[in-house]
């Protein structure tokens, strides 16, 4: 199988080697607009060459788009409009803006929208990494939308990188993923902005900086162009969000201020039945 991937950062790179070392694809075509990507890509065997977008699709059997979301939304109806019998599926964090963008497309069905539930603070395709996926969940969205063909070989793609499915509707997917994964990224951010902006001694902040901090605030290393458009296309899931856990920071400033200290730990206690879920 002749694969194309568009996109050879973090997400796209780890995709081709997983692939290559599973003999899913026999040959990787990589498409990247940034020229140092592609240089890194093909010195790093993540791909075989780099083609121009148009050239690449019509040689390849699958066609990966791991690119961010307003790129991807922009970018997919024009890949639907060159495919045959080739497969396209994506691996964005924000579904319902990518979904809507091809919903009317008559080669929709040619498309699987996914999205891998793994990820780092780095970027690029340096930051590609063997067994990335190994269990792990991926999303499958609006599967009904793609042909039973389609949908099968994305299926298999994803239980030979050893991950567990998760089937929804992209509207239900953007709801859990402001949850799950947005607000922990915006959280991060701001944390980091916060620390930074009340502690001048980078040094300090280095030295005394323990585990606990160091896993809280990692997420603020991600890339600020992969995250903007997320936080954009999913703006009111993000909002509603943002809205409950600034809502409850507020219980938790409330409770120091007026030393309700039997309340705090209530608030503490509470959070730790998260420990039944997440082991």
């Amino acid at each position: 199988m002749t694969i194309t991937i568009i996109g050879l950062g973090l997400i796209g790179g780890s995709l081709a080697i997983a692939l290559r070392e599973k003999g899913f694809a026999k040959n990787i075509i990589g498409v990247d607009n940034n020229p140092n990507h592609s240089e890194k890509a093909l010195e790093l065997h993540l791909v075989d060459k780099i083609l121009p977008l148009k050239e690449a699709i019509v040689l390849s059997d699958l066609v990966i788009v791991a690119i961010p979301v307003d790129a991807t939304a922009a970018i997919l109806p024009g890949i639907l409009d060159i495919v045959n019998l080739q497969v396209v599926m994506d691996v964005g964090s924000a579904k319902g803006v990518i979904c809507k963008a091809v919903k009317d497309h008559p080669q929709r069905s040619c498309y699987v929208a996914t999205h891998p539930m793994w990820g780092t603070e780095y970027n690029g395709p340096a930051a590609a990494i063997s067994g990335a996926f190994i269990n792990k969940a991926t999303v499958i969205c609006d599967k009904t939308e793609s042909s039973p063909g389609a949908l099968k070989l994305v299926e298999e793609l994803y239980h030979l990188l050893g991950m567990h499915i998760v089937y929804m509707d992209s509207v239900s997917h953007d709801v859990h993923t402001a949850y799950i994964s947005h607000v922990s990224h915006i959280t991060s951010f701001a944390l980091a902005n916060t620390v930074l902006e009340k502690e001048k001694e980078d040094n300090t902040i280095f030295e005394l900086a323990s585990a606990g901090f160091e896993s809280t605030v990692r997420l603020a290393k991600s890339n600020p162009k992969m995250w903007l458009p997320i936080f954009i296309q999913n703006k009111d899931n993000v909002l509603d969000v943002l809205n409950e856990h600034i809502s409850q920071l507020k219980k938790f400033k409330a409770c120091l201020e007026k030393e309700n200290y039997e309340y705090l730990d209530e608030l503490m206690i509470n959070a730790n039945t998260i420990k039944r879920i997440l082991k």
